[in-house]
């Protein structure tokens, strides 16, 4: 909540889109069907536009899906999920780890930035202007 709250705060703020909680499925890929729900998920007012709210699954990945890490998630898991997200469109994921205190920035398979809690967590182009300091996360 940590991190939901002032992001939702932000996008509802600067009318930039939706944030989704974790009951909220997206589509990635069909046949056979592939449905991930992220921790959080954000997407941006421009492709709502575009495609609408959907009563079920929504289609595609949306533009920033956040995973918050549990003990019993496996590194192979977590980069399994990463590259689905990445694969079918998500312009980012931000991989949570309350055991580390970090939060790990991806931007493809190959952009990856690590934060710790001296760092900010910055939304760039994904959530323009959303700011938050990787310490507020863990308090």
């Amino acid at each position: 909540m940590n991190l939901a709250v002032p992001l939702g705060q932000h996008v509802k703020e600067n009318n930039l889109g939706l944030v989704y909680g974790a009951e909220t499925g997206f589509k990635l890929a069909t046949d056979p069907d592939t449905v991930r729900a992220p921790d959080i998920a954000f997407v941006r007012r421009e492709l709502i536009e575009q495609t609408g709210l959907h009563k079920g699954f929504r289609p595609g990945a949306p533009d920033l899906a956040v995973e918050v890490l549990s003990p019993g998630d496996t590194a192979e898991e977590i980069e399994q999920k990463t590259a689905e997200w990445l694969a079918a469109g998500a312009r980012a994921v931000w991989i949570v780890s309350p055991k580390r205190r970090t939060v790990t920035v991806h931007r493809s398979l190959k952009h990856i930035k690590i934060l710790t809690e001296q760092d900010e967590l910055d939304g760039a182009d994904v959530v323009p202007g959303f700011r938050c300091r990787v310490a507020d996360i863990f308090v």
